[in-house]
């Protein structure tokens, strides 16, 4: 039986139970490069290696990289993991990243070291030009990976074919950017922390992962900006909780705290795009205010200016008069002949007349954008529902069917579903169904065609719908475990369409910089 020391858990567990502030995540972005490689499609795997960095000196990782149709099959091994909490308390486990040319960083999955330190994970992407790194983070979930970047990939003088690199450059959410406050009476504890199996360490450490997002996302206002998404991220923590309190499965501890921290990932995301978009509304509508406060300034500013223009042109006039009259009334007791005198009339007085400049008007937001995150937190009522670049992605367990049919039970969700999509004209739907192993295909087909007729009874133009049955192509996990088949077995209805673009409300564009490959 392998054993881990489990003291910084149970710091984390008494700290969750005390009353003092819970993390708090502040995006601040700083940039790093590292070299890409392309993986062009070849017979033959590609062997990479891992180096540590300065954080992790000695840290050291092998990888396989097998190019195939459509993706890329990355069997790693990693040694000298040591425990993440010594870059800090907030630090509870390692992520695996892929980083493409462009800089978009894909999350492929945690890294999880056993008694020796030690990792081993089998993971696929659909990219084929891709830089590895690994980071120390507060919890799985993440989009964007941290600056405690511990292992690169580097490549060996032995790798195969011809290489192309690139210098991928991403961003970085920066160390030190979660605070957490532990009452000095838990150090003692946390030196007398109590031993577990790996396969409880691993509950343990998923469930402690969920309370970190969860209390991150909480502190980003994600209970007022993404109500909905949040509140499923409490209840699959609660969930998750309640399992661990009553000693059940470690393997089902394991899935829902990963969708809790998931989900409280998407409602913390929502909730800083949503909040950054009120900070700029509110900045343009003091811009705005000052514009104008500015335009009445100067058109006060420049009557005041005519005003006085007027006045001093007035008394110039009369004083030029009285000269002139006074010089008339001499030159009348002088000469004989009296001739009748005018003063000149006053020169005209130009007035000028200011016209207010235009205000600038409020830039809007992207209507997109706000559609599409509206969208989600509308599907992710009926169904677990995830935003990706091939769309909102609304997942129908394999609870929901009985063999190829769906169970009377899931009607109601799907005709949600299909209401929402209706009420958005515009919107294309693809059903994809999913098994656990290529002899379950005609299941895959059987029942992606049986939630497609379910949304075209509910109201969707059967134009608007088709269906696919991709057996176990795309697995989301391992098929090793019991969990790991039952998340696999699925049917996927993806929502896309020009309404809502083709852009994740996570994501965003990134800069490139390409040097000359080698």
């Amino acid at each position: 039986m392998i054993y881990r020391i489990f003291s910084v858990f149970c710091l984390l567990e008494a700290a969750f139970a005390q009353s003092g502030p819970a993390p708090i995540y502040h995006v601040t972005v700083t940039e790093r490069t590292v070299k890409a490689i392309n993986y062009q499609y070849r017979a033959l795997p590609t062997l990479i290696d891992f180096r540590g960095t300065v954080l992790l000196p000695k840290g050291k990782g092998l990888a396989s990289v097998e190019s195939k149709q459509g993706r890329c099959e990355i069997d790693v091994h990693f040694e000298n993991l040591t425990e993440p909490s010594q870059y800090g308390r907030e630090y509870l486990t390692y992520v695996l990243w892929a980083l493409t040319p462009d800089g978009r960083p894909i999350n492929l999955g945690e890294v999880v070291a056993n008694g020796g330190d030690k990792a081993h994970m089998r993971v696929t992407t659909e990219s084929q030009a891709f830089a590895m790194i690994v980071t120390a983070e507060p919890y799985s979930a993440v989009r964007q990976p941290g600056d405690v970047v511990v292992l690169e990939n580097f490549v060996r003088p032995d790798t195969i074919g011809k290489i192309e690199q690139v210098n991928a450059r991403y961003e970085l959410l920066p160390r030190g950017q979660y605070s957490w406050q532990i009452p000095d009476q838990l150090s003692s504890a946390a030196a007398q922390g109590p031993k577990v199996s790996m396969r409880r360490y691993e509950a343990l450490l998923e469930l402690y992962q969920a309370q970190n997002a969860v209390g991150i996302a909480a502190n980003a206002g994600a209970a007022q900006y993404a109500a909905n998404t949040f509140g499923k991220a409490q209840q699959l923590l609660a969930e998750a909780q309640q399992l661990s309190d009553h000693k059940g499965d470690n393997g089902r501890i394991v899935e829902t705290a990963r969708e809790s921290a998931q989900a409280a990932e998407d409602a913390r995301l929502i909730a800083v795009r949503r909040q950054q978009e009120d900070q700029v509304a509110h900045a343009q509508s003091q811009v705005a205010t000052a514009r104008l406060a500015q335009a009445r300034a100067e058109q006060d500013a420049q009557q005041f200016r005519a005003d006085a223009q007027a006045a001093r042109a007035q008394a110039d006039a009369e004083r030029a008069a009285r000269q002139q009259a006074e010089a008339d009334a001499a030159a009348a007791r002088a000469a004989a002949a009296q001739q009748p005198l005018y003063p000149p009339p006053p020169p005209p007085v130009n007035r000028v007349v200011i016209t207010p400049q235009a205000t600038l008007a409020d830039r809007q937001t992207p209507a997109r954008t706000e559609l599409r995150m509206r969208l989600f937190e509308q599907m992710n009522g009926p169904l677990e529902t995830r935003d990706t670049p091939r769309g909102l992605v609304a997942v129908v367990p394999n609870s929901m069917f009985m063999t190829g049919d769906l169970r009377s039970s899931a009607q109601g969700q799907l005709a949600r579903i299909a209401a929402i999509v209706l009420a958005n004209p515009g919107l294309r739907v693809e059903v994809d169904g999913h098994s656990d192993s290529e002899s379950n295909t005609p299941l895959s087909w059987r029942r992606a065609e049986a939630v497609r007729d379910a949304l075209i009874r509910s109201g969707l133009p059967a134009n608007t719908v088709i269906s696919r049955g991709l057996g176990n192509s795309r697995p989301l996990t391992s098929n090793a475990t019991a969990a790991g088949r039952e998340m696999n077995t699925r049917v996927e209805i993806v929502i896309s369409g020009d309404p809502i673009g083709n852009l994740p409300f996570w994501d965003k564009t990134y800069p490139l910089k390409i040097s000359g490959g080698q």
